[in-house]
């Protein structure tokens, strides 16, 4: 039977964090995370897309999915999101890092059934894609919802990890001739390109090519 998930950093605690709120703004970033459950004594992790509705993370794919079917069932699973904002470069390999935002969220899904709700949870996770993209698109037919399972997964047992700063070289390597710092990463959208069967004259929003 499974126990509640540690969640307790031991290692380097002072970069855990509790922060509700926190953990809503990593989801909010996120356009993917990764989705791990155990069948028959094998771990599997998938990457999948998410959203976020109050405080539930929303997750959907295939309703004939093995892990959606699985995890509707009630199996305990754990979802994964993580921020890469910079490669940490210090004067040493062993004080070289990253900097960081993480959270995994433990629990059992629910599956939304409800027809209204299902609609609803959807367009959230279309508009955390692309916001404003669910009021543009056709709306989906009765058969298209019924091959889509959308999951709720309550955000209340999680663990949130952070590393931010310049690196922490040790005292006896500050003299050495070599250059130590960040480089900062980010993920940033490139310029749309149009479908080859789009009709003539029809341009993406502004906001999109921005």
């Amino acid at each position: 039977m499974a126990t509640n998930p540690d969640t307790k950093l031991r290692r380097l605690p002072e970069r855990g964090s509790k922060d509700f709120d926190l953990a809503c703004a990593i989801i909010d970033e996120a356009k993917i995370g990764h989705v791990g459950i155990t069948l028959e004594g094998q771990p599997y992790v998938l990457p999948m897309s998410l959203g976020r509705d109050g405080g539930d993370l929303l997750l959907h794919g295939s309703s004939i999915s093995r892990l959606l079917r699985s995890m509707a069932g009630g199996i305990p699973c754990c979802v994964t999101i993580t921020h890469l904002d910079g490669l940490v470069a210090a004067r040493s390999a062993f004080h070289s890092s990253m900097n960081y935002r993480s959270l995994m969220v433990f629990g059992r899904a629910v599956e939304v059934t409800n027809t209204k709700d299902k609609s609803r949870g959807l367009d959230r996770l279309v508009d955390h894609l692309l916001p404003g993209r669910s009021a543009e698109v056709r709306r989906s037919t009765r058969k298209e919802l019924a091959a889509t399972s959308l999951l709720r997964l309550r955000l209340k047992t999680f663990s949130i990890k952070t590393r931010s700063g310049p690196p922490g070289d040790a005292a006896g390597d500050l003299d050495a001739n070599i250059w130590a710092g960040v480089i900062p990463l980010r993920l940033e959208a490139g310029l749309p390109e149009d479908a080859p069967d789009l009709k003539p004259g029809l341009k993406p929003r502004a906001d999109m090519a921005s």
